[in-house]
This record gives C-alpha cells, sequence and structure tokens, in this order.
C-alpha cells in the first residue's frame, strides 16, 4: 500500500523557491513523526504530490497507523491510499477495478475518471467507457453521471502501470510545521489554549509552551497530560519545550496588594512580562493566548489592550473572533474538551465585579505595590521539560481525602472546615455546617497560616467547586502538610 499526499492549495501556488522548501520541509515532518512510533517511511516527491510507503513490509494495524498519522501533519491537503497493479488489458484492469467499488456505487450517481500518461494505443476516454459498462453491469441500481456525479471514480495509467485510488481522507491543510517560525503559547489546560495553540500549529508555527501553576502538582499533572496529547498528535516532528512557571506567589501578592476589580488584567500583565522573559531567553519571537474577544471580563478591548502594553513582542490570537461552542467544538475535534471537561479554568483571581474599561493610571496605581521580587523568584523557580518527556517526569500526586456530603461531615465532629474563597465570594454566599464553625482562611493566605494551625486535627477546605481547595490541598502536602482534605457537599 502506498499514500499519495496531496499538498494544501496555497502551498502549491507559492514561488517555486518558497514551495520548494516548504515540500522538503514537509517531507522531512513526516519522516520524523513516523520516526517517534518507530515506523520507517520512504517519502518520494512527485511535484505535484508525494508519496509515502513503508521501509519494511508492514501489517494492517501499522499501515492504519500510518494513514490515521497522515490526517494529522500540518501542510497535508488530502490522504489518498493508493494500490498499484500491472496494467494488460481493459479487460485485467476491470477486475481490479469493479471489486473496489461495486458497493460503493450502487443505488448512486458516479463517473469514472481516467489520469493518463504515456503512450498508448487507446484513449482515455475509451478506458472510461469500458471501465463505466463494467461497473454499471457489477453494480445495482447505479447510473452514470459525468456533469453530478455523487462517487468520482478515478484512475492513473502511467505506461503500464494501473494505480487505483481506493480511498480519500481529508488532511490537516495548513503549513508545514515549522516553516513559519516558532512561538510560546501560554496553555492553562482549559477549552481555549490548546485550541489557539492548534490553529497556529496547523498554520506552519513551531510550538513551545508555557505554563503559569496556580494549583500546584495536581493542576500541573492535568496541564502535561493536554500539551503532550496536542504535540504527540499534530507536532511531534519536532522537539519543543514545556516551561512551568510557579505563580501561587504571584497570585497570593496580587490579592494581597491589588483591587479585586483589577486582579484579573493584573494578574494577565504579570503572565506576559514573565512570558516576554522566557521567550526573550529561548529567542522566541511571539507569543499566544486563547483570549476571545468579551468573552470574560479580562478580555474586553480595553482590558486586552492594557495587557498587551506590557509586552515586547507581538501576542497572536488565533481564537479572538470565536464564539465559546465553536472553540469547544474545535476542542472535542482535537481531544482536549474532555481534559478541559474535567480542570474548570483557574478563576483564584476573578472578582464579583471586574472593571472591563479601567482605565490605565488605575492599573499603575494598583500595580505600585505589588512586590517584584516575588514574580523574579516565581520566573527563577520555573523549569523546563522536553515534552517528549511530560509524562515520563510527571510528578506524583498525593491522596487528597474528600467529605462529599453534610451527612458524611456531620459524623466527623473532630473535623475542622476551612473556608478558602475570597471575602467577597464568603460576604456573598456564607457557607453553614452541620455543627461547628467555619474557619475563614482565604487561599491566599493558607500557605502561610497553614503550618500554624493546631497538628493533631483533621482539616477540610471548602470552596465552590472544590477544584481550588484540591489544589491548595495538594500544595500544602507537597510542601509535607498532610493533614488536610476536601469538603465538596453535592
Amino acid at each position: 500500500m502506498r499514500y499519495r499526499i496531496k499538498l494544501f492549495p496555497e502551498i502549491t501556488i507559492k514561488s517555486r523557491a518558497v514551495r520548494q522548501e516548504m515540500v522538503r520541509c514537509l517531507r522531512t515532518n513526516i519522516r520524523n513523526a513516523f520516526a517517534r512510533q518507530r515506523l520507517e517511511v520512504r517519502v518520494a516527491d512527485c511535484w505535484d504530490a508525494l508519496e509515502v510507503r513503508p521501509r519494511r513490509e508492514a501489517d494492517a494495524a501499522a499501515l492504519a497507523q500510518l494513514e490515521e498519522g497522515l490526517t494529522r501533519i500540518p501542510g497535508i491537503h488530502e490522504v489518498q491510499a493508493v494500490e498499484t497493479h500491472a496494467f494488460t488489458t481493459f479487460a485485467a484492469a476491470a477486475e481490479q477495478v469493479v471489486p473496489y467499488w461495486r458497493s460503493a456505487i450502487a443505488g448512486r450517481r458516479f463517473r469514472v475518471s481516467v489520469k493518463r500518461r504515456g503512450r498508448h494505443a487507446f484513449t482515455s476516454e475509451a478506458l472510461e467507457r469500458y471501465l463505466g459498462g463494467e461497473l454499471l453491469t457489477a453494480a445495482e441500481g447505479a447510473r452514470v453521471d459525468l456533469k453530478h456525479p455523487e462517487i468520482d471514480v478515478r484512475l492513473e495509467l502511467s505506461d503500464d502501470i494501473l494505480r487505483l485510488v481506493s480511498r480519500r481522507r481529508p488532511g490537516l491543510g495548513g503549513y508545514p510545521l515549522g516553516t513559519q517560525g516558532q512561538a510560546l503559547a501560554l496553555i492553562s489546560g482549559g477549552y481555549d489554549s490548546p485550541v489557539a495553540a492548534w490553529h497556529l500549529l496547523r498554520r506552519g508555527l513551531k510550538i513551545h509552551y508555557l505554563f503559569f501553576s496556580l494549583g500546584g502538582p495536581a493542576h500541573e499533572a492535568a496541564v502535561r497530560e493536554v500539551v503532550h496529547h496536542v504535540w504527540s498528535r499534530y507536532g511531534a516532528s519536532h522537539r519543543v519545550n514545556f516551561v512551568s512557571v510557579p505563580f501561587e506567589g504571584v497570585v497570593d501578592e496580587i490579592q494581597r496588594r491589588v483591587p479585586a476589580g483589577l486582579a484579573g488584567v493584573v494578574l494577565k500583565r504579570m503572565m506576559l512580562h514573565a512570558a516576554n522573559r522566557v521567550a526573550r531567553r529561548a529567542r522566541i519571537p511571539a507569543l499566544i493566548t486563547g483570549d476571545a474577544l468579551a468573552q470574560v471580563s479580562s478580555q474586553s478591548l480595553v482590558n486586552l489592550g492594557l495587557i498587551d502594553a506590557v509586552s515586547e513582542r507581538p501576542v497572536l490570537r488565533p481564537l479572538i473572533a470565536s464564539d465559546k461552542q465553536t472553540i469547544i467544538g474545535d476542542a472535542r475535534h482535537i481531544g482536549t474538551a474532555a481534559h478541559a471537561a474535567a480542570l474548570p479554568e483557574y478563576c483564584g483571581t476573578i472578582a464579583r465585579r471586574p472593571h472591563v474599561k479601567p482605565r490605565p493610571a488605575q492599573i499603575t496605581e494598583a500595580e505600585a505595590a505589588f512586590d517584584d521580587a516575588v514574580l523574579d523568584s516565581a520566573i527563577a523557580a520555573s523549569t523546563l521539560t522536553p515534552v517528549d518527556r511530560l509524562l515520563d517526569t510527571a510528578p506524583a500526586l498525593p491522596d487528597i481525602p474528600t467529605v462529599d456530603s453534610r451527612e458524611a461531615l456531620a459524623a466527623l465532629p473532630e473535623a475542622t472546615v476551612i473556608d478558602i474563597r475570597h471575602p467577597d465570594e464568603r460576604e456573598a454566599a456564607p457557607l453553614v455546617l452541620p455543627h461547628g464553625e467555619v474557619l475563614a482562611i482565604p487561599f491566599f493566605e493558607l500557605a502561610d497560616r497553614a503550618p500554624a494551625l493546631r497538628g493533631g486535627r483533621r482539616y477540610l477546605l471548602y470552596c465552590a467547586r472544590g477544584v481550588m481547595s484540591r489544589m491548595q490541598a495538594m500544595h500544602l502536602a507537597d510542601r509535607g502538610l498532610t493533614g488536610f482534605g476536601v469538603y465538596r457537599p453535592e
């Protein structure tokens, strides 16, 4: 079995030199992608297409792996499964063609199209008419329609070689990976940022990934899975890196120093400050985010302008005009939606009444009290992991006990519940317990105050959805404080 690779149409209209360079990159990318899967392939240049086949005899499973993988490599418009036979006579050709297409054209309109090269004693039209007649006889209910067929039975005849296209599958499209340079994608594990990275990956950008850890090892482990998934399916032809920056301290400093309504914008500005420094060190010329205009308060036009003002590099936003349902649909298509559904976006710095049109002077004043040494420390503590090793080096996650009902809590009179929500959230929706008093410690103070809590007791952390509580409990366990669980009543 061989596979013909049709190029993305925009590649074919480039200048000769640009086209040749893109095709060269695509050939290399195909070889590299399958080498990581221990499947060696030959890639031949046929000018208007590439031909790919295994170097050694391959079983059905390996061929299915090859065919599926080709559909996910940027730069490929269509993947055609091609079988090659020796051509002798019209009747012998019909014996090859009819079994392939008899079932497919039954009860449908079809035509036969023959592309012929070389010298033959007959015309393409003559072979088309003969094969069409054989197919009509073999397929019940089939009928010929030369202008508007439902199925086009295509064959190629080159001298005495007959090639049958038995299957056609759409490719990913776009430009070969690496032909448009590289960028650094800010990745969170939600719906938006992986889809944004995928959109620009298929436009030829080699993408590295930057993660701001806001909730300890549980948060990072989930994002590692998302990044590895996107890379292994769509970008495995290139070696790229995953940079993790511990940002819990930055969030705590923002909550202490910055007015609640401005916290979200200030956090995004701090992320861009850090991203530019990471990109500068790695000589990466652009950043990528998953922002969509007006989707949340920090993505208003005014706030996006204030956020971009701190960036030394262009910030690419491929989702800027996308609606949420379209983004979720894309996430399902690329296989990241299940990850996003299991890990809601971190919302620890989102106020009840965030500003959507703050003045620049307000942001400047709000950031004046921020201790820049906190950001410096976070960047200095960043770690870099090759993406192909993300799952090998994932941090071990502690087992966090969960109490999931008021009845279960009532059976634990020795347990103390700590409400870690922001004071605004606590005031808006006070927590009522079946027994005892709630201990209020906002999450941004928990790490400092937890060591001073009375030992020997059991503490259960509470937040609105349980996500922040679990992340904070894991963060404390990572520091050796193991007496913390989660209270998450259904």
